[in-house]
């Protein structure tokens, strides 16, 4: 092992480079966020026109449109094809990120699963004891289906508006307790609020969607397959009278999330590089299905979707749905109307009682072994931030309620989003004006995240850089001819040059696929660490990427004052080969298929790894092991 303290170069140097990496997660919620926007906006332009013209507003979605093969056919009018049929998209959306956490974020520890399991169905019994409360004994009371279910996108897409600089994991864990909170409201709309069951329709749905299953066990990956058995299993269910919304969400549950292992990576390349040699159709089309199979569906179809249901789709859908008329009668009449004030209190009230309730009860019966992983002012703005209901809301709002009382409904739940974003506004600026260290605790919490490290940092045998025992170590798995991890070279130089208590790791994971000379780099800076000089070849082939052939590795031997005779044998005999393969071993179980991937203290981070973003992540870990200590 080389001496940790050891450098080649001084650790400085500035760079205004940022390469940004996206993941699905990462995507998943900047598009959330962009989507709240114009979903606010679709929604103030729904008011405003119902106000102006209200005929030409309930003219225009009354409109009827059909649609026919044949003898048979669906007929509905524009604002239903919009609950039905659009809305259905978006939640095969909602049923792709629920697929993805399971498989890939934090619900894959399923020991993870009970906090928002607990958290998501408390945060919807409360507020509907609360509307019922206010709503016993009145015919109103069958609607309280409209006062128990977030809006995924609106709420994260707010919760960034109102509180800035707010932990990651805060969104996350919003995510994972409004996946619950949407598979429950899908589940509450076919069997409570569907129309009377025609049973000969619906067996012809569930035998189609058993032959999805079958399909699926077989391994078919023909997208066209699924669309067929998806859209059967839709005409299906309307015409059985429940609402055909929930085949999106079963279809995106099927829909499986993996990362992008190595090998299909490899083969993709040399798919790739047989096209670059032959360039034919045939080549071109084989290149492009290998490229496309080495990406999950899931990740696929939500880059594919997902901008759709958030920047159209759902907007139109408040565009069809939120537009009431608005007058001081109205109002009057509204606000002292168990309809509008059992929504109203139930998601202001009964969200953030039920959320942070659930959440402290699962915490104090499991003794603390399963916390939220957030602080308690992060879970309760994450608990007042869930008031806002709006999509599903309404959704389920037109199913329940007609005429005023619809009015009256949609009034509770407009209102009700403006109130929870302010209350979620105010807990933040309150949590603000804390000490630092109270507020870090309160943010963050003292939970520990998911290690996604699968070997241990072992200063016996990685090479290290920096103070042995440092509060935060920063591993990157690395490739000296990848030209991204060249460019990163000078960030993680300054990072160590910023702050002194950071452990830094290489580990090789040389991609020979698409860089030949990397396997034999690797070689030569484990030659040079066999003399004690690791760091300072390891600035040097990241200086000079572009020469990385046997006679300019010993060239670089030389310059470093090396035994050359020895580097050269070592080389010849690979020496460092079997130490390498440790290294792409652990990648491999750490689910690392490209360079470079950093883990900050065992967590892996996603996204920009620029100056600013890995010193925010390197700050949020140190403070997590200060409040540990």
């Amino acid at each position: 092992m080389t001496n940790p303290g050891e450098t080649g170069t001084p650790l400085s140097g500035n760079t205004a480079w940022a390469w940004n990496l996206q993941t699905p997660l990462r995507e998943f919620l900047r598009t959330e966020t962009g989507g709240a926007a114009i979903l606010l906006s679709a929604t103030v332009a729904a008011l405003i026109w119902a106000n102006v013209d209200v005929s030409s507003y309930e003219s225009v979605w009354r409109t009827p449109l059909s649609i026919r093969l044949g003898g048979s056919g669906v007929s509905q009018d524009l604002r239903q094809w919009v609950n039905t049929g659009l809305m259905t998209f978006f939640f095969f959306v909602v049923g792709l990120e629920a697929r993805r956490e399971f498989d890939m974020g934090e619900l894959r520890d399923r020991r993870r699963l009970a906090l928002p399991l607990v958290a998501g169905i408390g945060g919807m019994l409360v507020p509907i004891a609360v509307y019922l409360s206010l709503n016993a004994g009145r015919s109103s009371a069958h609607g309280w289906g409209a006062a128990m279910s977030t809006d995924t996108a609106f709420a994260l897409g707010m919760l960034a508006l109102v509180g800035s600089r707010l932990p990651a994991r805060l969104r996350t864990y919003l995510l994972t307790v409004t996946v619950v909170d949407d598979l429950v409201a899908l589940g509450v709309i076919a069997v409570f609020y569907s129309e009377r069951v025609a049973t000969p329709a619906l067996l012809v749905g569930l035998a189609i969607f058993g032959a999805t299953l079958v399909v699926r066990a077989l391994g078919v990956r023909q997208g066209l397959v699924y669309v067929l058995l998806g859209t059967a299993v839709w005409f299906a269910l309307l015409k059985s009278g429940i609402e055909p919304v929930v085949v999106g969400l079963a279809m995106g549950l099927l829909t499986y999330a993996s990362p992008a292992a190595r090998g299909d990576l490899e083969r993709a390349s040399d798919l790739f590089r047989l096209f670059r040699e032959q360039p034919t159709p045939e080549l071109a089309r084989s290149a492009s299905l290998g490229l496309a199979s080495a990406i999950s569906p899931n990740e696929r179809l939500q880059q594919l979707y997902h901008p759709w249901t958030s920047y159209v789709i759902v907007p139109i859908f408040a565009l069809a749905n939120a537009g009431i008329t608005i007058s001081a009668g109205f109002l009057a009449r509204a606000f002292t109307s168990p309809i509008t004030l059992g929504i109203l209190f139930a998601y202001l009230i009964g969200k953030p009682i039920g959320i942070i309730g659930s959440s402290w009860l699962v915490t104090k019966v499991t003794r603390g072994r399963v916390r939220p992983p957030v602080g308690w002012a992060a879970v309760a703005g994450a608990g007042t931030i869930a008031g806002i209901g709006f999509t599903v809301s309404l959704l389920i709002a037109t199913l329940a309620f007609t005429g005023v009382q619809l009015e009256e409904a949609k009034l509770g739940i407009l209102t009700a989003a403006l109130c929870a974003s302010l209350l979620t506004w105010a807990v933040f600026r309150v949590t603000a004006m804390l000490p630092k260290r109270a507020r870090i605790r309160a943010l963050l919490g003292t939970a520990e995240g998911i290690i996604d490290l699968a070997a241990p940092v072992d200063p016996e045998r990685d090479h290290l850089r920096g103070p042995e025992q440092a509060p935060v170590t920063v591993i990157e798995y690395g490739d000296f001819e990848c030209p991204f991890c060249g460019q990163a070279e000078p960030v993680v130089r300054e990072l160590l040059a910023d702050f002194g208590d950071v452990r830094y790791v290489w580990r090789h994971l040389p991609l020979n696929d698409v860089h030949p000379n990397a396997q034999l780099a690797a070689e030569a800076a484990e030659a040079a660490a066999g003399q004690g000089a690791f760091w300072e070849m390891h600035d040097l082939l990241l200086d000079r990427q572009s020469d990385l052939r046997v006679p300019d590795l010993i060239r670089y031997a030389r310059e470093l004052g090396l035994d050359v005779e020895r580097f050269r044998n070592d080389l010849r005999a690979h020496t460092g080969a079997d130490r390498i393969a440790e290294d792409i071993d652990s990648a491999d179980l750490s689910g690392v298929s490209g360079t470079p991937t950093f883990f900050i203290n065992g967590r892996r981070h996603h996204g920009a790894y620029d100056i600013i973003t890995l010193s925010t992540a390197v700050r949020a870990a140190h403070a997590r092991e200060v409040l540990r200590s």
